[in-house]
């Protein structure tokens, strides 16, 4: 069994999510781990991008989503990118993390993460 994923690491963007209008009318950064979990040995064997995903266009799908759409809720960044990868590429499944470092809570913490895993559409 072949456990084979890319991962795109800690993106950071500036959006402007949350329930709060001051979050909306702000903005704030977020943070965006992305794993592509699918088999990689013809691009491995190949060398050919063609074979394989270009991490390019996966970083531009994330950025768009957060720094071009306006959500409430974090869970709902992160089913749209998770949404948007699948209807781009075919991946045995897709985990997204997305991280709101400046949240108001009431005390000390360093983020709130919604991590979310989506099956492929094979």
């Amino acid at each position: 069994m072949k456990s084979d994923k890319i991962t795109l690491r800690n993106m950071v963007f500036y959006g402007y999510h949350g329930v709060f209008e001051g979050e909306k009318e702000l903005g704030q950064r977020f943070e965006v781990d992305v794993e592509l979990h699918m088999d990689l040995s013809v691009p491995g064997q190949t060398d050919d991008l063609e074979q394989g995903i270009n991490y390019v266009d996966v970083y531009t799908i994330v950025q768009t989503i957060v720094q071009e759409r306006t959500y409430d809720l974090v869970e709902a960044v992160a089913e749209n990118i998770a949404e948007t990868i699948l209807d781009a590429y075919s991946v045995d499944y897709v985990v997204v993390r997305v991280r709101k470092p400046s949240v108001a809570m009431g005390g000390v913490i360093d983020y709130v993460e919604v991590e979310i895993t989506r099956p492929g559409r094979r």
